[in-house]
């Protein structure tokens, strides 16, 4: 009797693993407690796996053998948690695909910056001629890469979401870029749990692999003890520490790996900011541990032309710049992008809070913003934080209406920046909705 495999949710993860599954000769049903995109409709119909939409079914799914459940799904829902009161394993699509796999893979998490350093990564190896995909939270699934491709190298965005069901799967490389609340609704208001999350990308190394970090990292560096990391540690800072292996020393950005020093001119690379450097920083030091040669790293370092909805150069109407960071979905990523800013900012900040502390942006936006737009169904707590401390251009249900509050507040020289701090799921169906719909509407000033 072949084992049944029950896949919980069917967007891009879910789809992709229940093919992987189909492939290697399961009894798969795919089940989504909403409606599924006719593209995943069609990709499940294609290798004859039977779903449902719109509810649960539970006596089909109680009887699985295993669960591959969604990262959107949390541990809390009723169907999981009666699965594992069963005692049914519930693992990440991630850790279904690692099994089929001998790719090495070169996983990335942190809470800023994962997608750029991603692709970066990412695009490193491919101009490096490697045979490599690209999986995680970019790209497609990872199940259905090792079901359809044969990849010698994967890059893989990991979030916290898909550490937790993750348990046996290896990293031959794991970078962790920063740690800073987030998710916390998810993690039980709990931050001890979520940095456990995060630590989870270090589980299963070897001595025989990498684990690369930010040594300045507040947080990083006081778990660190906690966890035993077998790996080789590859530290990385803005200045020359005490035993890093990538800084800026002589305004070159230096990489060191055992027996080679790499150097390239800091002003030479394409992503500009301080958070920008930690991101090419972690993604040259991986290239080099893959023994990538100089040239190609340096070439791909400083070709590289970002990632849309990550402080994406919009326009500018009538002297006043526009700039898209509809990715920056929690406190620590605004904080970034403000850094960044050399020019007077109306900010364009709200959405579902995720128990956001915006203490981190106080003096940042004392110092650099002259006027805020809130944009949300509730902006209550935005008002009560911000009242007071800079001047408030008023409150948006729509893009339209925050566009053009925030462009009447600007003046010739300013910069509005779409930085909202929160997800987006109160007006938005993604961050990449709000960021498409930011472009559009600054499109049509």
């Amino acid at each position: 009797m072949k084992k049944r495999i029950v896949v919980l949710g069917a967007g891009e993860s879910g789809a992709g693993a229940a093919v992987l599954a189909k492939v290697k000769g399961y009894d798969v049903f795919v089940s989504d407690m909403s409606g599924i995109k006719d593209v995943y409709k069609k990709q499940l119909d294609d290798y004859g796996i039977e779903w449902e939409e719109g509810g649960h079914t539970a006596e089909k799914i109680l009887c699985a053998d295993e669960v591959v459940k969604s990262p959107g799904i949390p541990e809390t829902a009723p169907l999981v948690v009666a699965l594992k009161e069963k005692g049914t394993p519930v693992i990440s699509e991630i850790e279904f695909a690692g099994r089929y796999t001998h790719a090495r893979m070169i996983c990335i998490t942190g809470s800023n910056g994962k997608t750029t350093t991603t692709l970066l990564t990412y695009h490193i190896l491919k101009k490096a001629g490697l045979h490599v995909g690209l999986a995680g939270n970019v790209g497609k699934s990872l199940a259905l890469q090792v079901a359809t491709e044969n990849f010698d190298y994967y890059v893989i965005e990991l979030s916290s979401f898909q550490l937790d069901n993750m348990y046996r799967f290896k990293a031959d490389i794991a970078v962790l870029l920063n740690i800073t609340p987030d998710h916390l609704d998810r993690y039980g208001h709990n931050m001890q749990n979520y940095v456990d999350a995060k630590f989870r990308i270090s589980q299963n190394q070897t001595e025989d692999d990498a684990f690369i970090f930010w040594n300045d990292d507040p947080i990083i560096t006081r778990e660190l003890s906690k966890y035993p990391l077998k790996a080789r540690l590859y530290p990385f800072a803005e200045t020359h520490e005490e035993g890093v292996k990538a800084y800026v020393e002589d305004e070159q950005l230096c990489i060191e790996t055992p027996g080679d020093l790499f150097v390239m001119p800091e002003e030479e690379l394409s992503l500009p900011g301080r958070h920008n450097l930690y991101n090419s920083m972690a993604a040259g030091i991986s290239a080099r541990i893959l023994d990538i040669k100089k040239e190609k790293v340096r070439e791909a370092l400083s070709d590289f032309k970002g990632v849309e909805h990550r402080l994406e150069k919009v326009a500018a109407v009538r002297g006043v710049s526009f700039i898209n960071d509809s990715k920056a979905t929690n406190v620590n990523s605004c904080w970034y992008a403000l850094e960044s800013m050399t020019t007077p900012v109306v900010l364009i900040l709200g959405g579902k809070d995720k128990g956001n502390d915006y203490t981190e942006i106080e003096a940042l936006v004392e110092k650099k913003v002259k006027a805020i737009v809130c944009l949300g169904v509730d902006n209550r707590k935005l008002h009560d934080f911000f009242d007071g401390k800079v001047a408030m251009a008023g409150d948006a249900l729509s893009m339209q209406e925050a566009v053009e509050k925030a462009f009447a507040a600007a003046e010739p020289g300013d910069t509005v920046l779409l930085s909202p701090c929160c997800a987006s799921f109160d007006l938005f169906t993604s961050y990449e909705d709000r960021g498409r719909q930011f472009k559009e509407c600054v499109c049509r000033l």
